[in-house]
């Protein structure tokens, strides 16, 4: 059984202490495909590091997280731009808009998300969407970029059914992680609705802990739990589950 996290932030300092542990738990778990996502320049040394350490296993993302979007953003797209041109990566991400922390940059935001979704676009990439508290503003730029060659996944979904079928419409497939297992998360009410071909794992580590974790840190090996909660969810063996959403993972990242 292969299970896929298709959204891990590996190089977080709070593994720091434990963080080969933490990539055999993950292993053990099944868990052998890991996928990374781009904050932004000040991690890109890191994320090499340990892509270098586990080739197998571990594959990389390149781009600017909504919430780093600050003054010297420009340089920061700039630096996108150097390293996706410089070597292969599996996405564009993770990018997006987020209006939780700070609602005065949206236009940057935006100019940003759509800026990366056009090198993703030039680049024959995937895209992976940050999005909180901000469907409208996002769904706004994909409506601008849509067409065959906008496609991804929808990271860490929070949203109704309706945003879920919107996101779908835009070639996404939705990004399931700790919050389908949470009493009050309302994703796992209407997710059996949502056929298997657009669901992928994640676990967003070493954020959003899935219950029973729920609170403490996350980590890649807890994919095993949002696989179980789908299972129970779709009627269908955790096996099934892994086998589907990692086919799903393939489609978008291409390998």
């Amino acid at each position: 059984m292969i299970l896929t996290d298709t959204h891990t932030h590996l190089y977080s300092e709070e593994f720091a202490e434990d963080r080969d542990a933490m990539m055999q738990r993950a292993f053990d778990a099944g868990v052998t495909r890991l996928f990374v996502p781009s904050i932004d320049s000040s991690y890109t040394q890191q994320m090499y590091d340990i892509e270098n350490q586990y080739p197998e296993n571990v594959f990389l993302m390149m781009g600017l997280h909504p919430t780093y979007v600050k003054e010297n953003y420009l340089e920061e797209l700039a630096h996108v731009e150097r390293e996706l041109a410089s070597r292969k990566f599996v996405a564009v991400g993770e990018i997006g808009v987020d209006l939780y922390w700070d609602k005065t940059r949206l236009a940057e935001q935006q100019h940003a998300f759509k800026h990366q979704i056009q090198l993703a676009k030039k680049y024959g990439l995937a895209i992976n969407i940050h999005c909180r508290d901000a469907f409208d503003e996002v769904f706004e730029v994909l409506e601008s970029e849509k067409g065959e060659n906008l496609y991804g996944i929808f990271h860490c979904f929070t949203g109704d059914f309706e945003h879920a079928q919107k996101a779908i419409s835009y070639n996404m497939k939705l990004g399931i992680g700790g919050v389908a297992t949470f009493k009050n998360g309302k994703i796992d009410q209407f997710l059996a609705d949502i056929d298997l071909k657009h669901i992928v794992l994640e676990t967003d580590s070493p954020y959003l802990s899935p219950v029973p974790h729920r609170g403490k840190r996350n980590e890649s090996s807890y994919t095993l739990l949002v696989a179980e909660k789908l299972a129970a969810i779709y009627g269908k063996s955790v096996a099934e589950i892994a086998e589907i959403t990692t086919q799903n993972s393939k489609e978008i990242y291409g390998i």
